[in-house]
């Protein structure tokens, strides 16, 4: 079993272009209802300091099984895959954990951090605690061409976290 060592987020070397856009997140929470861990692929969100805080800011749709898992639940975690999983990120991103056990489809092994649902297969993990939560509303766009992201209206929740915990896999 690999080891994860906890690390000061500010002494870390995290570039959160990187980290998010190229190599995405796995949002996880857990499905009360279901059982058993939830985990949905993420490529939008940013980190940073906010009310004296470390945080990570989360978009999450509605319509997504994982915006009520997060509706439902305080605290949550980003696991960052080794590369080798990225076909986890396939399946995360485009099936619902309403209809499938997807960490068993993507044979994931589930750990515990900070009593926390995290991933043996991931190289970080920032465990989080859900601080501020609002709608994105159309009227508050100002650069209307980003509006076509939303062909549907569906506008993000945004969700700032505080990272309580940032954990690296031991080489």
């Amino acid at each position: 079993m690999k080891n994860f060592i906890k690390k000061n987020v500010a002494e870390i070397d995290f570039n959160v272009f990187e980290e998010v856009g190229d190599k995405w997140l796995l949002v996880t929470t857990y499905d009360k209802e279901n059982k058993r861990p939830n985990a949905m692929t993420a490529s939008w969100g940013c980190a940073g300091i906010l009310w004296g805080k470390p945080v990570c800011v989360l978009f999450i749709r509605p319509q997504r099984h994982t915006h009520k898992l997060i509706e439902e639940s305080e605290y949550l975690s980003v696991n960052i895959l080794e590369e080798k999983y990225r076909d986890a990120h396939k399946i995360c991103g485009s099936q619902s954990g309403r209809d499938i056990d997807k960490i068993k489809k993507c044979n994931l092994t589930c750990i515990e951090i900070d009593g926390l649902v995290a991933f043996e297969q991931s190289e970080s993990v920032l465990t989080l605690k859900k601080l501020y939560a609002d709608d994105l509303r159309k009227e508050c766009f100002i650069d209307k061409t980003v509006l076509s992201n939303y062909k549907n209206d569906d506008y993000h929740s945004m969700y700032v976290c505080e990272i309580t915990g940032m954990y690296k896999a031991e080489v």
